[in-house]
């Protein structure tokens, strides 16, 4: 059977997973309501976060599908699972156009010398114009130094949600025959009786884990045939090898694993067995094959440092607190996890390098859910020096909102160092093009949905080290600290919240030092917010007023991330998501400032 291997990529999620699953739906592959987005945290935000296989067969062909996550957070993800296969759909929405990520994953593409499919995705929209889209796609692919061939790209019109594609916007919408029809005719068959006779040849892209078989290798048989039981030499990129044996072998059907005793060329296999096996090492049978080159990663743009909670609270919610258990699993998770760095600085504390905001909030939300406690600092940029010169990542970002918030926005983000570079204007919106450092990102978004009433889109990617921009002031508010512990009551916080944001509710537990709000005038405050009303006989007209509380901005760990100031810590625990005072009482924190 022919085998074709092809990987689904795009801007964070322009419906590429619904049409995936109604590929799978429509081929056998998957039964309804099963997707492709199988993890919680994937179901909650609507994003793909970790890339996944799924196997089909149309036409006696086998046609292998990843699914690659779209935001450049996760980019690592998209750079190993592009090494194995032979050609990309990408999916763009017809109304939105390309965004600053498409750029991002097609230029990864590109870069490998493959042959993109575009997908103009959700042409039902009101107002999509899948002329201008195809438009604006084939002058990305021109700017990123696409090929003559590459920018002769094939132009397939979908509806995801429907389970419908075409080849030309006239057509009968009828179902995804004419995608597949396509991925038939412009994608080449990987599997070839040259290839198959030579020597094994296998490189893993991914990872994975079963409670049974231990660690599971995910990679691409390129040359060779591979066999359960077979003895095999497992290569680093640097020619250090190791021998091993494979225990069990499995293809992918669907989205199930498949038991088999061989896989040919260009199939994408999971080996068993290989119990310390990594992202990038070669799977051979003869010590005689050169090892596959490594797979590049972009470096980390962000680093947060892990410590052990040391609160008031510590121990109370979480299972796994002490240091030792937090290094264990980040240990487990830089196996899987190849964007991310961790140095180990000391005992209880860990530097922890990521891509974004996004990639370290979802790394701690897993610790959470997994049992996990711990507090971590303010996110930092990775500042870097080269002849002499600081450099600092700096961020493309682009901003679809309605005319009446332009201002505004421009505004805020000036202060922040980050330059106007384009504005298109389209009826009543209007599409911001800018450029900055990643320092002024940080804690920006939650300013930008109130900015535009919810209304704006943000997207953003790194476009390398520049020159330091110098110092950015970007926080207007101050922090309000409780002074007592004890639990909130309704009374104390009405009084508080005319001074401020509050970040808790009645019948809240608190502690000395911890933030329990901010104060919009920027200065620090301290507060007791376990006061009660005083009790007496006397009566008066003012006594029995109504306590009417404004609902507090709670804090989820992204929120905490961007409203924390240098000198805070965010406490992440299994039930909650706390700030407080890196000194807890007012003597610590005057000595911290002296200091």
């Amino acid at each position: 059977m022919e085998i074709r291997n092809i990987a689904i990529i795009a801007h964070v999620d322009h419906g590429k997973t619904t049409l995936t699953d109604a590929i799978m739906k429509q081929t056998g592959a998957a039964a309804e309501g099963v997707s492709m987005d199988s993890n919680s945290l994937e179901h909650e935000r609507g994003i793909t976060i970790y890339s996944k296989n799924t196997s089909i067969e149309y036409k006696g062909t086998k046609i292998n599908i990843v699914d690659t996550p779209g935001h450049s957070d996760f980019g690592s993800e998209v750079e190993r699972v592009l090494r194995s296969i032979d050609s990309v759909l990408l999916i763009v929405d017809a109304q939105e156009g390309p965004m600053p990520q498409t750029r991002f994953v097609l230029k990864k593409s590109l870069e490998l010398g493959l042959h993109p499919i575009v997908v103009l995705n959700k042409i039902d929209k009101p107002a999509a114009d899948p002329a201008r889209a195809e438009e604006q796609v084939l002058e990305l692919f021109l700017e990123l130094g696409a090929s003559d061939e590459q920018s002769d790209f094939t132009t397939v019109y979908a509806i995801g949600r429907e389970g419908v594609a075409m080849r030309n916007l006239d057509d009968e919408r009828k179902d995804l025959t004419p995608l597949l029809d396509v991925i038939l005719e412009k994608v080449a068959p990987t599997s070839s009786d040259e290839s198959a006779a030579k020597p094994l040849k296998l490189q893993t892209f991914n990872l994975a884990y079963d409670n049974f078989l231990g660690r599971l290798a995910i990679g691409r048989v390129y040359e060779g045939v591979v066999r359960a039981g077979a003895n095999v030499i497992v290569k680093k990129p640097d020619g250090t090898s190791r021998n091993n044996k494979i225990t069990k072998l499995f293809t992918f059907k669907g989205l199930d694993r498949v038991d088999v005793e061989e896989a040919g060329a260009g199939d994408i296999v999971i080996v068993a067995g290989i119990t310390d096996a990594y992202i990038g090492e070669t799977i051979t049978t003869d010590a005689s094959v050169e090892p596959m080159p490594a797979i590049a990663i972009d470096e980390p743009t962000i680093t947060v440092n892990f410590l052990v909670n040391n609160s008031p609270f510590a121990g109370r919610e979480g299972k796994f607190v002490t240091s030792r258990q937090l290094r264990e699993y980040l240990e487990r998770e830089l196996e899987v996890n190849v964007g991310l760095k961790v140095d180990f600085v000391s005992p209880d504390a860990f530097k922890v390098s990521g891509r974004g905001e996004l990639h370290i909030a979802i790394l701690l939300e897993n610790m959470r859910r997994a049992g996990y406690e711990m507090q971590v600092s303010q996110p930092q940029v990775i500042i870097r020096e080269e002849e002499g010169q600081k450099l600092e990542p700096y961020e493309e970002v682009t901003i679809d909102t309605p005319s009446e918030f332009q201002g505004a926005i421009i505004e805020r983000l000036g202060t922040r160092a980050f330059v106007l570079m384009n504005l298109v204007q389209n009826d009543n919106s209007v599409r911001l093009t800018l450029e900055g450092p990643t320092r002024g990102l940080l804690g920006y978004r939650n300013q930008f949905v109130v900015d535009t009433k919810g209304e704006g889109i943000l997207s953003s990617r790194v476009i390398g080290f520049k020159p330091y921009a110098g110092e950015i002031k970007k926080r207007q508010v101050g922090s309000m600290i409780s002074m007592a512990t004890g639990k909130a009551l309704g009374y104390a916080l009405w009084g508080l919240q005319d001074r401020g944001v509050l970040y808790i509710a009645p019948a809240t537990e608190v502690y000395e030092g911890m933030v329990i709000g901010n104060t919009s005038k920027g200065e620090e405050m301290v507060a007791n917010p376990t006061k009660g009303k005083n009790q007496t006989n006397v009566r008066s007209s003012g006594n029995d007023e109504a306590i009417n509380l404004v609902p507090a901005y709670t804090l989820t760990i992204e929120r905490g991330l961007e409203v924390m100031t240098d000198d805070e810590y965010l406490e992440i625990t299994p039930v909650s998501v706390r700030l407080r005072k890196q000194g807890l009482t007012e003597s610590e924190r005057s000595k911290g400032k002296k200091s």
